[in-house]
């Protein structure tokens, strides 16, 4: 207990507040039992000791993480049951998915200490509400994290503060830049290094590999209780979708090539998304994500495309997949029988600073979104634009 003790407190002295995450003042603090689920590397563990740091009494609260060596010989229930009669009230677990049998161990806290709040983080393939030994959606508020949107990227590593702006004053153009910021340099560098909030970090590239590596290799793994082998089958995947332009996936093919049933490879590209590698683009929206046919499958942001795929990157894809990644944040965005996307009624047509309005002619409540421009004008709306949404 006293090694955990330490290792909290020093890293809660090590916590920066200067920055938060766009989704620290979304979540309800309150509720007695919050998840944070999220991609490796999106700024969990930060927002979880902010949270300690600048509301909570640092005496009554405890963070953890559950690939400490504490817990191969403890339970995370012993933990709770020993902080409790010390007067504990806020317990913060994190990779809480390290922990074999969690599910279980969350329930019994949440019903034997009324008097603790816990907080935990894990994987995205974290899944609560199938999939576990034990039912936490009664209990536990699940809070989706993705990394940082370009506007998030430019108050963190350029000190340039800019507001949120909805879709519709995006649509509108009602956005006002700071005096004198001219936006596509910071844009080009936001694409290829900026998604990631250790993005100011020494050795970027090897960092994100390491991600990728570690989520193909373990997280996935260890959630799905699937073997080395499949690891492999995987990455063939993945490569496969980083290659392509982007990539409409035939289900019967890419089985035949992985050596896998076509249902198989359904499951495992939904793992891929869930883990935050991969997005799938469907042909319908219905509020749960594996609705509707996959249309397209993209990488996950552009820092992955660059990573993965280095000088051959498409940059077609890159401007597709920079759109869906920030506007599924607030919005559902489904597949378009004519364009790129749909959000809500609006059509959109993602393209460079020649993209023509040839595929929205004749359709009403039509956009064509357009990299390389500063500015827009009257149904044609800078890329940049939809950085800006969360």
């Amino acid at each position: 207990m006293e090694h955990l003790t330490n290792n909290y407190r020093k890293l809660l002295n090590e916590t920066p507040t200067v920055f938060h995450r766009y989704m620290f003042d979304r979540i309800n603090w309150s509720n007695r039992m919050v998840g944070i689920v999220g991609p490796r590397g999106v700024g969990k563990t930060t927002m979880m000791l902010q949270r300690i740091k600048e509301h909570l009494n640092p005496a009554e609260t405890l963070y953890v993480t559950a690939d400490d060596f504490y817990f191969t010989t403890h339970r995370l229930i012993d933990l709770a049951d020993e902080f409790s009669k010390m007067g504990g009230r806020h317990l913060f677990i994190d990779e809480i998915h390290k922990h074999e049998d969690w599910s279980r161990e969350l329930k019994l806290i949440y019903d034997y200490h009324a008097e603790l709040q816990v907080v935990f983080s894990g994987s995205s393939v974290l899944d609560i509400t199938k999939g576990a030994t034990s039912d936490l959606s009664r209990r536990a508020i699940i809070n989706h994290i993705q990394g940082l949107s370009w506007r998030e990227y430019l108050q963190l590593f350029h000190n340039i503060t800019i507001p949120v702006y909805s879709l519709d004053d995006i649509l509108q153009q009602r956005i006002h830049l700071p005096n004198g910021f001219r936006p596509l340099s910071s844009f080009r560098d936001y694409m290829l290094k900026g998604y990631y909030p250790f993005a100011g970090e020494a050795d970027y590239g090897e960092r994100l590999l390491s991600i990728i590596n570690k989520t193909l290799e373990v997280d996935i793994p260890q959630y799905a209780s699937l073997n080395a082998t499949i690891a492999r089958k995987l990455r063939r995947l993945l490569a496969v979708i980083a290659e392509s332009v982007p990539f409409k996936p035939n289900m019967t093919t890419i089985g035949q090539v992985l050596g896998v049933s076509r249902n198989n490879v359904a499951d495992y590209l939904l793992l891929m998304e869930e883990a935050g590698l991969i997005g799938q683009l469907r042909d319908a929206t219905g509020g749960i994500r594996s609705l509707g046919k996959v249309n397209k499958v993209y990488l996950d942001n552009t820092n992955l495309a660059y990573v993965l795929t280095g000088d051959i990157t498409d940059i077609g894809n890159v401007r597709e997949t920079f759109f869906f990644n920030q506007m599924r944040v607030n919005q559902s965005v489904i597949a378009s029988e004519t364009t790129d996307f749909t959000i809500d009624g609006h059509i959109f047509e993602v393209g460079g600073r020649k993209k023509g309005k040839k595929q929205i002619e004749g359709v009403t409540d039509a956009y064509v979104v357009r990299d390389d421009i500063e500015y827009g004008y009257g149904n044609v709306i800078p890329l940049w634009a939809f950085g800006l949404n969360y």
